[in-house]
């Protein structure tokens, strides 16, 4: 049995051309019956990381933590491989690319409002001490390599305590991403359209992940062709994906579903233009994503009706 392992900070711990005509045209409809999976009791954290003590940034951290991760995963797990579990949010590992599976976020107004004692500026990227070396990135391995860090689970999400943005600082949560272009400009203002939507609503969840899609080549087949930066050979995702399930009342629920290349994206390139079917996403990363939602709750997907798409 794989077993989670509870974060509460990275200091102390228990050490195919663009989408290649690739995405089906119909809406699979999801799966309401499914048996919600038994998860392994979490482990109670003992400590945390900030550049700081907690009690310096005034943190009072036995009111939050691993009793959010069955709010957070209350739609269904994509995968039980690898999973960590943070303050904020939930994530299964790839040890073999080295970058995160899937990361899923639990966000709502409330948890966005901004808290004076945090501080951005004291965050640091830090290796996560509990993936084995084998398997881990380092801040080395993207030294000179052209890629940025690029956040899965967005810091801007978690501005609620220090020890939350300091958990999204942790390398299992970044990938290598194109930066000018991409992960300060595209990718940003995708990830400030969600805050935008957690405002207006009542409660959304977020499910961000790589993808590796194949390209068609010259010899008129289709490989799936990926870089991998430094001495440990972290994998460099040709697309991201961003599903983004927003509770609009009380069960009742739309979703948004995104796939972006990891590439220089024009300014003036609309998001909606990034929109594709949900199926196509977990064809493509070979998970479901949001399966224990009761299909009669959905109402609309990337702004049709769901009746329509089914």
């Amino acid at each position: 049995m794989r077993h989670i392992t509870s974060h509460c900070g990275t200091a102390s711990l228990l050490t195919a051309s663009f989408f290649a005509g690739y995405f089906t045209d119909k809406y699979v409809p999801k799966r309401a019956n499914a048996t919600t999976a038994e998860i392994p009791t979490t482990v109670v954290p003992t400590s945390y990381l900030s550049t700081e003590s907690p009690s310096a940034v005034a943190i009072d951290h036995t009111k939050k933590g691993p009793s959010r991760v069955s709010e957070i995963m209350r739609y269904g797990y994509p995968g039980f491989d690898n999973l960590r579990t943070f303050e904020d949010y939930v994530l299964s590992y790839d040890r073999r690319n080295r970058i995160a599976h899937w990361v899923i976020e639990h966000l709502s107004s409330d948890r966005l409002v901004y808290n004076s004692f945090v501080d951005r500026s004291k965050c640091h990227f830090h290796e996560d001490p509990s993936i084995h070396p084998y398997f881990k990135s380092t801040n080395d391995d993207y030294k000179g390599s052209g890629y940025d860090r690029g956040h899965l689970a967005a810091a801007g999400n978690h501005r609620l305590s220090q020890i939350a943005i300091d958990q999204t600082f942790l390398l299992s949560n970044m990938a290598p991403q194109i930066g000018k272009g991409f992960n300060r400009n595209k990718w940003n203002e995708l990830e400030k359209h969600v805050r935008k939507l957690v405002r207006k609503h009542k409660s959304v969840y977020v499910c961000t992940g790589p993808l590796f899609l194949p390209k068609l080549e010259a010899d008129g087949s289709l490989y799936i062709k990926y870089k991998v930066i430094g001495r440990n050979n972290i994998a460099v995702p040709t697309h991201f994906f961003k599903v983004i399930l927003v509770e609009i009342m009380d069960g009742k629920f739309e979703i948004e579903a995104y796939i972006l290349p990891n590439a220089v994206i024009p300014d003036a390139t609309p998001l909606t233009s990034f929109m594709v079917p949900l199926d196509s996403i977990e064809r493509s990363a070979g998970f479901l994503i949001f399966d224990q939602l009761p299909k009669n709750a959905l109402k609309k997907i990337n702004g049709k009706s769901s009746s329509v798409l089914r």
